[in-house]
């Protein structure tokens, strides 16, 4: 079968862009590799949201449990709370981060001078704009500790730039964490069926 040059391109498009402004930050895996794991349980309960808040938390949560465990059992990892030799846990928190500098972004100098024949064009600028000054972000530390020694083997953090503070779009948000969890667990060894 030949893949059509416009559908190949049109999917690595779709697939950039579904985790725009993302970045996964995971830990070496050396630790977690070296320990064998074969069973895992959550450390914490899930949230109970009874009074329906609206809060990001109570959205995430049940979305970032979901997909952790599909991804680890698609792994070969077995989720049982008795015989578990890691435990699972995650860290939700908002923070700021500094964007770029206006000369970084674009072609836009701080020094004065003079090029013949050439424009800064509006794209620039905004491109400038946009990068430019303190951005909200939203953050995810997923964190993987000895059960026994409860000290952490592993960890990946997930870093996105908040776009619009006040709307959670829960839909948008599942979608882009599902794809987000596969990319951050990515380097996990894959242990062997028993």
């Amino acid at each position: 079968m030949r893949i059509n040059p416009l559908l190949a391109s049109t999917l690595l498009l779709l697939t950039l862009s579904a985790c725009s402004g993302v970045e996964i930050q995971p830990a070496p895996i050396d630790e977690f590799a070296a320990g064998n794991y074969q069973y895992y349980k959550w450390r914490t309960e899930p949230l109970p949201n009874a009074t329906g808040s609206s809060d990001p938390l109570y959205a995430l949560d049940p979305i970032i449990r979901r997909e952790v465990n599909v991804d680890l059992q698609s792994k070969g990892y077995v989720l049982d709370n008795t015989r578990a030799q890691f435990t699972v846990d995650y860290l939700f928190a908002m923070g700021m981060l500094q964007g770029e500098q206006s000369e970084l972004a674009s072609n836009i100098s701080p020094y004065p001078g003079v090029v013949p024949n050439r424009r800064i064009d509006q794209a620039s600028v905004d491109n400038a704009i946009a990068l430019g000054g303190v951005k909200e972000t939203n953050n995810i530390v997923i964190q993987f500790n000895d059960r026994s020694s409860n000290r952490a083997v592993w960890r990946v953090t997930i870093t996105k730039i908040v776009e619009d503070a006040n709307n959670v779009d829960v839909s948008g948000l599942e979608k882009t964490l599902k794809n987000v969890i596969i990319q951050a667990l990515q380097s996990l060894p894959t242990i062997a069926a028993q």
